[in-house]
């Protein structure tokens, strides 16, 4: 069965994932990357360093945010959100962001790609000493999308 996400579900999904792909545009170029982030209902927060991503969004703030959960090839979630990129360098917003960036729940296993070190997640106490670039997503729309295999359509194929 495939279908549109609920709110709750697309909300569920957008605060469980640790990990999705921004998408940013600027003068006939395409970029697409893996981010890690926090989401707080209005927001995506992340942290990075200068680089491709932060300047493209810099000239071009509309952005594009996908996350998925993929159980298997016939039970998944995904999300697309669209939103403008807003880079905080208030010193206020820049530790609400990574208070909500420290906050998030972590996999309790981590693996070869994902793990625990001094740079991820965050181990200063300090929030005002973590370098890099903090900013944040305002989103301004959202879709989600499903499948998911039912004894009905397992039966029918």
């Amino acid at each position: 069965m495939f279908g549109k996400l609920s709110d709750e579900d697309l909300e569920t999904l957008l605060h469980l994932q640790l990990v999705g792909r921004l998408g940013c545009y600027y003068k006939g170029t395409t970029y697409i990357v893996p981010i890690s982030y926090a989401y707080d209902g209005a927001y995506l927060y992340a942290r990075s360093f200068e680089g491709m991503k932060v300047d493209m969004m810099r000239k071009n703030p509309k952005v594009c945010f996908q996350v998925d959960d993929t159980k298997d090839l016939s039970n998944w979630q995904s999300a697309v959100l669209w939103g403008e990129f807003e880079e905080l360098t208030g010193e206020a917003e820049r530790a609400l962001a990574l208070k909500t960036l420290t906050e998030r729940k972590l996999p309790i296993i981590s693996s070869e790609t994902m793990h625990l070190t001094s740079q991820w997640p965050f181990q200063d106490d300090d929030i005002s000493k973590i370098p890099g670039i903090v900013f944040r997503i305002k989103i301004t729309e959202k879709s989600g999308r499903f499948e998911k295999l039912t004894e009905k359509n397992f039966f029918a194929s």
